[in-house]
């Protein structure tokens, strides 16, 4: 979509939103472990529906 140099809004947003949830997991270990599992289900099911 972006033909220019500049970050995808997408991106940015990817970005923003793994700093975000890293920041919270360092803060708090236990949300950190459930947000793993979440990300992990989510890919596999992903794979699986592809």
């Amino acid at each position: 979509m972006n033909k220019g140099n500049g970050l995808d809004l997408r991106t940015a947003l990817l970005l923003l939103a793994g700093g975000f949830a890293s920041y919270i997991a360092f803060l708090h270990p236990a949300i950190g472990v459930a947000l793993v599992v979440g990300i992990t289900v989510m890919a596999f099911l992903h794979l699986l529906l592809k």
